[in-house]
């Protein structure tokens, strides 16, 4: 059968003349068993009767095809007719699932299993998908202590109906959960150092999440391998690390591994040799590792880069840089690099290649070289980086390509596309949202101007429909990264929003549009420029509210300009351990921008981060915010006023329960805002951390009025948990000064996740 494949696969392409062909006919042949049918393989592709043929469209449906999981081999090629081409699709399809056997398990039932793993009855068969299930039972009993498990499968094939009968067989063996892990020989590092190289853990009180306790082999060779990187790297270059024995005990098992040290070597004499453009003094000046530091293999490696790096800056494409060590007696290690030169080199041209659906604009703009500069070895590198760093594709290589002109090369770009669009479903679940679903398409290289494929260009489109029981919103936005060519990023949305949660006496409704530029100012620093224009309707308002919120019942229009400058520093946005950020966003209404609110203000907020001794992290954050009327405005309506209270700013209160009220109690904001927060945060265990936290602050009537009365703060605990599920965050907060109100500690819940 694969003969007959091969054979029919390696049928040449025809070479048609001028202009593309027409598709006359398009035929599906099927080698072994018909799984799908001919229908469907036709809905999977872009060739269709009566469109030009184009190989580019043909690669892509051949991807297509393949992607859909059922195929396992497949050709499309043009065969010439007297007024166009017959498409001829060969395809071999995967043979189906019929059953599904479980041998060996008595742990768990054959039916447990089953609905366990992701194989089901009916599914095409690959080596992915059985090696996927085969691991989904090992993590089951794993997850049970049964670390010992051992699972293989099997499929017997019947290649006349084109099925697969599936069997796994199960070796359960004994019961032991991993509760420590020992050291024994260890003198110049501790057992927690060294634990800390390993990404096997002994059972914490989080194992159904972090599945600590559970034991892999193969993890664990890795494991002890990098205990002795670790010590290699420290200068040990002869330590002996390895398993000495597992102690079982009620389930329980302890692992203990030996550690031979030996002896601790330091760096002798560095020379260099080889060089001819620049000096041996002014190359030693870029290395890290000194004469007499401890030796370690990581830094001769990191040095030789730094070197070479120095170089490629300069042009050397052909650099070679030869670290070598060798040992000179009385525990010291001589260090050679022997440095090949080469010529320097130019770029002639930039030659990109596989990019099917991106643009080539899309692709040179993250390219920090151009023809006739220098070939710029980091640079290149650092654009390699930009271009993974898009998302539009699976890999990216970069290399020099000889031009035949003696110092000139050309420099190669070849990508391989993916998919960069996404239809994801959701849920959450936030203390003042309240539980939310959502569903949410997006695509990262989108095209408004590519129809019907819509791809390509490097815009960002994204479409959003949430619903909650307290909230309803849907969204539509595009934004064109660099807008007229230039770094110079311009976003659109339009947006349709209902809220419930922002009071118990009233609803409020938000629907418009806005767009923003935002231009990079150096490395760590942006500006933008907003303009929105929205309809804002306040409506269900109970009927035995004050007048002050009475009069607040109708629409509103609102267009606003909106400015601000954001710097941030921060090393990670999600685990921010050091840096910082600060924003400053003024913004007027009304006026001469028309709509009927006429309001003006700012809000300033900076955090700064403090990493601290044992991955401790210490937050100090703080905001000054004020809303006020200007010419012929004469109130702030109470959606665009202040409010404080809540999981996002004083945790020990109820939402927006800080600030002026009515007689009925109910919140008003106000026009004047500052707080403060200083949050500790310590690991508790891995992808687990604890926080305690103190909060203040207090809202005033009046606009530019930040003289402390009715002042606010509570202090509180907290957990910081990075699950497969999404982030969960928990605070519990207890209020210090309560403004006047009464009430005790208050819990605050964000949990997030897709699926």
């Amino acid at each position: 059968m694969l003969l007959a494949l091969g054979l029919l696969f390696a049928s040449s392409l025809p070479t048609f003349g001028q202009g593309a062909p027409v598709v006359r006919s398009i035929e599906v042949q099927y080698v072994g068993p018909q799984t799908i049918s001919r229908e469907r393989v036709l809905s999977q592709i872009r060739t269709k009767v009566g469109s030009q043929y184009s190989d580019a469209v043909v690669e892509q449906d051949i991807r297509g095809l393949y992607e859909t999981g059922q195929v396992q081999n497949v050709r499309i090629f043009g065969q010439p007719v007297e007024d166009g081409v017959k498409v001829m699709v060969v395809i071999q399809t995967r043979s189906v699932v019929s059953e599904i056997e479980i041998d060996g398990a008595e742990r768990f039932s054959a039916q447990k299993i089953r609905k366990k793993i992701a194989l089901k009855i009916n599914a095409p068969v690959s080596e992915e998908k059985l090696e996927k299930a085969r691991q989904d039972i090992i993590d089951m009993y794993r997850a049970r202590g049964f670390n010992d498990v051992d699972v293989k499968y099997r499929t017997d094939v019947n290649e006349a109906q084109g099925t697969s009968r599936v069997v796994y067989t199960i070796n359960e063996g004994g019961k032991g959960v991993v509760t420590q892990i020992d050291f024994e020989g260890n003198e110049h590092f501790p057992d927690k150092v060294l634990r800390k190289q390993m990404k096997t853990k002994g059972k914490t009180i989080i194992s159904f999440l972090d599945k600590s306790g559970r034991l892999d082999e193969a993890q664990l060779q890795q494991d002890i391998d990098s205990v002795h990187e670790w010590y290699q790297n420290h200068g040990f270059i002869d330590a002996e690390v390895k398993e000495l024995r597992r102690d079982r005990t009620s389930g329980r098992m302890l692992i203990v591994i030996g550690v031979n040290e030996g002896t601790q070597y330091h760096v002798g004499r560095i020379a260099i040799t080889g060089e001819k453009a620049t000096s041996a003094e002014k190359i030693h000046a870029l290395l890290k590792m000194k004469e007499g530091d401890i030796y370690s293999p990581k830094a001769v490696h990191d040095d030789a880069k730094a070197i070479a790096d120095a170089y490629g800056a300069g042009g050397y494409v052909d650099l070679e840089v030869q670290p070598q060590g060798t040992p000179a007696g009385g525990g010291k290690i001589d260090v050679k690099y022997t440095i090949e030169e080469g010529n320097r080199s130019f770029i002639q041209r930039i030659n990109i290649v596989g990019n099917t659906r991106t643009k080539d604009k899309v692709i040179r703009r993250e390219v920090l070289v151009a023809p006739g500069d220098v070939y710029n070895t980091v640079r290149v590198e650092t654009s390699k980086k930009r271009l993974d760093n898009l998302g539009y594709f699976a890999k990216v290589e970069t290399y020099p390509a000889d031009t035949g002109i003696a110092g000139r090369k050309d420099l190669t770009i070849q990508v391989e596309e993916k998919r960069t669009g996404s239809l994801n479903f959701g849920a959450g679940y936030a203390t003042v949202d309240g539980l939310i679903g959502f569903v949410e398409l997006t695509q990262g290289n989108f095209d408004l101007m590519n129809w019907p494929a819509f791809t390509g260009a490097g815009q960002k489109f994204r479409a959003r429909l949430q619903i909650g029981n307290e909230r309803k919103d849907v969204l539509i936005g595009l934004t064109e990264p660099y807008f007229l060519d230039q770094r110079l990023s311009l976003g659109g949305e339009a947006f349709y929003r209902e809220a419930n949660f922002l009071s118990s006496v009233y609803d409020q409704r938000n629907y418009g549009f806005g767009l923003e530029l935002r231009k990079p100012l150096g490395t760590f620093m942006y500006a933008t420029l907003g303009y929105r224009l929205e309809e804002i309707e306040i409506y269900n308002v109970a009927v035995d509210v004050s007048d002050e919120l009475l009069s607040e019942l109708g629409n509103g229009l609102k267009s606003q300009i909106t400015a601000g400058l954001v710097a941030d520093t921060r090393d990670n946005p999600f685990l921010t351990r050091s840096g910082g950020r600060v924003s400053f966003t003024p913004y007027v209404a009304g006026g001469f921008l028309g709509g009927d609110q006429q309001i003006y203000g700012y809000d300033l907020e900076g955090s700064q981060y403090v990493k601290l001794p044992w991955d401790t992290v210490l937050l100090l954050n703080g905001e000054l915010a004020t809303v006020d009327t200007w010419g012929g405005g004469d109130e702030v309506r109470i959606f665009d006023r202040l409010f404080l209270g809540g999981a996002n700013n004083l945790r020990g209160f109820e939402f927006r329960d800080v600030g002026p009220r009515d007689f009925n109690d109910e919140p008003l904001g106000g026009k004047s805002l500052a707080r403060a927060t200083v949050e500790w945060t310590f690991p508790i265990v891995e992808k687990a951390r604890g926080a305690l936290f103190y909060d203040t602050g207090f809202i005033n009537r009046d606009a530019w009025d930040y003289t402390p009365r009715g002042v606010a703060s509570d202090v509180g605990i907290g957990v910081r948990l990075d699950l497969p599920i999404g982030p969960l965050r928990v605070d519990y907060g207890y209020p210090l000064a309560r403004d006047g109100r009464s009430g005790g500690g208050k819990f605050n819940f964000n949990v997030g996740y897709q699926f």
